[in-house]
């Protein structure tokens, strides 16, 4: 579910959000409760396992907003007590009292934007909050959900250094053992982080430093006892998002909200076909189309089997469980995991130069292959589409 407003834009975003004088969240909550409802009856979907309010900030909407919405999914399909519902927060609009709201409301996983815990980088990124709101934002999560709190972390920021990002590393863990995601910078056209680091304001990291970056933090993390469970993310105690491994599994899942995406069958208008659904960017308009038909669906396309099977290679090698012969065998019942990658060929390849493993348990990267999987996927992918 997407909140697509946020306070201020963050020099690196560019991200489906908005920036306005004033929301209106009575509006939104409706359009976001309605669409949730169409888009569940559509799909015909009996259970769901998890929910994740993402944004923009959503930590910006009301508890009640939450709630309303939890109500209205509980109310369509079946939604277990101990479902995982997580919603996104920035430091700067979670004081204690308004993260109880949300727990009240149905949360029980908070991810915080912490970003940085240096003030300087904090300004460079253009974020609201300091080192310390960050901190105390933490501590009060952590209070309020125990083990299932997450820290997102940048690195590859400029002029930041190898040791300085360690150092980074270190504070983050002594503040957040649970989960955390940590996120190379990219330099995205249009932001104001790309035209200073263009403009030769602010020089970025070379690639080698990005590597060393990387590899620091996998080290460090897993030498804390963290498992490093996703290309991004690490988890101790068995606190993995549940609901981003949906996506990494090629579940199925509904986007609701400007700008959302999704991955489902439309069960209820007869399809027997996955569908890849966009959901209109701009806030005013999707809430127009949401009052007028239900949902504000801008673009729909069946994916064919081998746009599927695409998805599920470029989504499952991310993990470090990988692609299960099962998960494999559901999208391919005629052509099996073996047959595609185990004859001679790029994959094989890759799994002699000590990249790739296929073996009982499936196709996944090795711990190096991990770190560099976007150069083994073009040879994967094509050897699939041949």
């Amino acid at each position: 579910l997407q909140w697509p407003y946020c306070r201020k834009r963050c020099s690196y975003c560019n991200f489906n959000t908005y920036v306005v004088p004033a929301v209106d969240e009575a509006a939104l909550r409706d359009c976001l409760v309605r669409e949730a409802q169409t888009l569940l009856r559509l799909s015909q979907v009996h259970s769901v396992t998890s929910i994740f309010f993402g944004g923009g900030t959503p930590s910006l909407a009301s508890p009640g907003t939450v709630a309303a919405v939890l109500e209205a999914v509980a109310g369509a399909a079946h939604l277990p007590a101990g479902a995982e519902v997580t919603l996104e927060a920035n430091p700067s609009s979670t004081s204690t009292s308004r993260l109880a709201g949300f727990r009240a409301a149905g949360v029980n996983r908070l991810s915080i934007g912490v970003q940085s815990l240096d003030d300087a980088e904090l300004r460079m990124l253009g974020r609201e909050h300091t080192a310390a709101e960050a901190r105390k934002a933490v501590e009060a999560a952590r209070g309020l959900f125990p083990g299932r709190t997450s820290m997102d972390l940048l690195f590859g920021l400029p002029r930041q250094s190898l040791n300085a990002w360690a150092q980074r590393l270190e504070a983050a863990l002594r503040l957040c053992d649970d989960h955390i995601s940590l996120y190379q910078l990219t330099l995205e056209r249009g932001t104001v982080l790309a035209r200073q680091v263009r403009g030769g304001a602010l020089s970025a990291p070379s690639q080698d430093l990005l590597a060393d970056m990387y590899q620091t933090a996998r080290s460090v993390l897993v030498a804390a006892g963290f498992r490093h469970y996703e290309v991004s993310n690490f988890a101790r105690k068995g606190a993995l998002s549940t609901h981003n491994l949906s996506y990494w599994r090629a579940d199925q899942y509904i986007g609701v909200g400007p700008g959302a995406h999704g991955r489902f069958m439309l069960w209820g208008e007869g399809g027997y076909s996955r569908e890849a659904r966009v959901q209109t960017l701009e806030p005013v308009a999707w809430m127009r189309d949401v009052q007028s038909q239900g949902h504000g669906t801008r673009s729909r396309v069946v994916l064919n089997l081998l746009e599927q099977l695409e998805e599920l290679l470029t989504l499952g090698l991310r993990t470090d469980e990988g692609i299960t012969h099962e998960r494999w065998r559901h999208f391919s019942p005629h052509l099996s995991l073996q047959a595609m990658f185990g004859e001679p060929g790029e994959a094989q390849a890759l799994q002699q130069e000590g990249w790739l493993v296929l073996d009982s348990g499936g196709l996944r990267c090795t711990w190096a292959g991990l770190a560099v999987l976007d150069s083994l996927l073009p040879d994967l992918l094509w050897q699939l589409q041949r």
